[in-house]
């Protein structure tokens, strides 16, 4: 709950999330992991981009840090791209992560801690993902799962280690923090206060200008503004599907293969005859000619069997051969010289003795080949089909990697080209919200926003049946699209942002009003403009909790507000400014026994010992010296937005 209030007072949009001791773990084992590698943009990886006591971060490990922590927010935004994962504050926010876990590190190191080589295996050898089909570890899922991600073993166990580092000064920092009943009681209370206000509402449209700006003024918004039009990446795949058209007659067989594959499995179009069967195993002979005398003169089989303390099972349909197999050759002999409904001379296996009865027959003639042609055709057309588009795609493979061309191999095919519209690396296309790419590009999406441009791949679809040539046959990089281009939104754009001036400036003249003794209504109906009408807001903290967060923050803001007060508040995105006024506060009580109380107790005790962490994560900077490398974090920044 203490976090709760907390976030009332924060007033810069998208904060970092605090690093605690969970995100931490988590930064070992996902986010941070890094590769090494090498030189890049003309930066020795030896450069340092931060000196974190003794211990030094190079500028490699930062490249690959950024590159996945950008492939983790494409899961949750698979359009998101460098461009605009910088221009967020992301490679920020990555080195802040690196420079913490590198002084915990070196705390760790300073003051005897360590995680061993053993307690490291132990962990790893714990996660479930790294599990072979029989439920242990297996080193090469291991090795297969990393390196797919493109780490090294040796970074991975780095990673670990200081994950392990982090748990072992974090937990017992963070473990048991309590607040006393008294400042417990004061935060339970508020759960129970009730809030008195009215909110209006200075929309940037009411006050944005009509007519154009000059060049000068539009080309100097689209310049300090240009990471509002940053488009994403857009690429244009051409393809062409090779399936069992594309191999003409070749799949089809032949008269003489049909003939040759009837007689390989004449036994199989053979007249045969299939039993259903009832049978109990006793041990001894004397016992199975016992139970039979007691069938024979007029008894069930499974009556007999019950009286001899024996179970009776059901088997079949079931051939000669296959009963053979399961049991012996003289059971399967006794069982099919019986007729139905009869008894088998009881024959032993090596269960014991059967006493086998016959339910069932099931005979079957034999099938000419004029009877099973079209049968046999079938499953030699399948198996050809399958064998011909495997080598067919071998061998488009091997022109792809000699060079030709996707269009000369779909032409010397004799098969269709076509070209999608520019799509996104979600699967949806440029422009067009409602619009997805072709179904059969699905599989192969990912891959082709991985692919250089004009660079062909082969690549099964439907196992057996068809195949996809691909290539991205044009790449638009992320980037904020030319002014002339995009003319019409940026004067939106600057639109905008004059309303916003305006509407802050009206929000400061009701400001000055109310404080002068006017009302929120009367101070606001005094501006020229045809404004909505002023909300009226009468709500507790618990109502307010029940929406678990989901609230406006002019809303937040009365419940951080004194009574008394008028505040304004910027909207998001410059669609205007609030103005709040909060009236009355109504305390509550909340009394020891109450379940708000301990969950209050609880909620706090876990803030508090989050705010423990984060005051430790300060020091320890403050502690061991933080050494920023500018230049080296600048040209790491243009590397891998492409500008170097």
């Amino acid at each position: 709950m203490l976090q709760f209030f907390r976030n009332f007072f924060q007033s810069k949009l998208g904060v970092p999330v605090t690093l605690a001791f969970l995100a931490l773990i988590a930064i070992a084992f996902a986010s941070s992991d890094v590769a090494n590698t090498g030189t890049f943009g003309g930066i020795a990886g030896g450069d340092r981009v931060a000196v974190v006591g003794d211990r030094k971060i190079d500028s490699a490990d930062l490249v690959g840090s950024a590159q996945a922590a950008l492939e983790q927010a494409r899961q949750s935004n698979p359009n998101l791209s460098m461009n605009a994962f910088i221009e967020q504050g992301g490679l920020d926010d990555v080195l802040d992560q690196m420079i913490d876990r590198a002084a915990i590190a070196e705390y760790a190191r300073r003051h005897g801690l360590r995680a061993g080589e053993n307690l490291v295996n132990s962990e790893i050898l714990a996660i479930p993902q790294f599990r072979g089909a029989d439920g242990e570890f297996d080193a090469a899922v291991f090795r297969q799962l990393i390196g797919a991600q493109g780490i090294s073993e040796a970074a991975f166990r780095a990673d670990l280690t200081q994950g392990l580092l982090a748990q072992q000064l974090l937990v017992p920092m963070a473990f048991g923090a309590k607040a006393t009943d008294k400042v417990v009681a004061r935060y339970a209370a508020l759960l129970k206060e009730r809030r008195r206000g009215a909110i209006a509402v200075l929309p940037s449209q009411a006050f944005a200008p009509t007519g154009d700006p000059s060049q000068a003024a539009l080309e100097t918004y689209y310049t300090e503004n240009r990471g509002d039009f940053i488009r994403p990446e857009r690429r244009v795949i051409r393809y062409a599907v090779i399936d069992a058209d594309a191999l003409g007659g070749q799949a089809e067989p032949t008269a003489a293969e049909i003939r040759a594959r009837y007689e390989e499995n004449s036994a199989q179009y053979a007249a045969r005859e299939d039993r259903r069967i009832t049978q109990l195993i006793v041990p001894t002979q004397e016992a199975a000619n016992a139970i039979r005398a007691r069938v024979e003169a007029g008894g069930s089989l499974e009556a007999a069997a019950r009286e001899a303390g024996f179970g009776t099972a059901a088997l079949g349909p079931v051939s000669q051969e296959d009963l053979a197999e399961q049991s012996s050759p003289q059971v399967a002999s006794a069982v099919f010289a019986a007729g139905r409904g009869e008894l088998a001379t009881p024959a032993r296996s090596g269960l014991g003795w059967h006493v086998v009865r016959v339910d069932q027959i099931d005979a079957t003639g034999a099938r000419p080949l004029d009877q099973v042609r079209g049968e046999i055709a079938e499953a030699l057309r399948t198996e050809k089909r399958q064998t011909a588009l495997a080598d067919l795609a071998a061998n488009v493979e091997d022109q792809l990697a000699d060079g030709i061309s996707l269009a000369d191999v779909a032409r010397d095919l004799e098969i269709e080209t076509r070209t999608t519209r520019p799509l996104l690396a979600s699967g949806g296309v440029y422009d067009t919200p409602n619009e997805t790419a072709p179904e059969v590009l699905a599989p192969t999406l990912e891959t082709a926003f991985q692919m250089s441009e004009g660079q062909p791949q082969i690549a099964e679809i439907e196992r057996g049946r068809t195949f996809l040539i691909f290539e991205a046959s044009q790449i638009t990089p992320s980037a904020a699209a030319p002014l002339a281009e995009i003319r019409d939104d940026v004067i939106a754009g600057w639109r905008q942002a004059q309303g916003a001036e305006a509407a802050r400036a009206a929000a400061d003249r009701v400001l000055k009003r109310v404080r002068g003794g006017a009302t929120l209504a009367s101070a606001i109906g005094e501006e020229e403009q045809d404004l909505p009408s002023i909300e009226q807001i009468d709500l507790t903290r618990e109502q307010l909790a029940a929406l678990q967060g989901r609230f406006p923050a002019p809303i937040a803001l009365l419940f951080s507000m004194a009574e008394g007060t008028t505040k304004k508040l910027e909207a998001p995105d410059d669609n205007g400014w609030f103005v709040v006024d909060l009236d009355d506060i109504e305390t509550g009580e909340v009394n020891a026994d109450d379940p708000v109380f301990a969950q209050a107790r609880t909620d706090i005790g876990g803030t508090m010992g989050r705010e423990y962490i984060d005051q430790f994560r300060l020091a320890l900077r403050k502690e061991l010296g933080i050494e920023r490398n500018e230049t080296a974090i600048e040209a790491v920044r243009k590397q891998l937005l492409g500008q170097n």
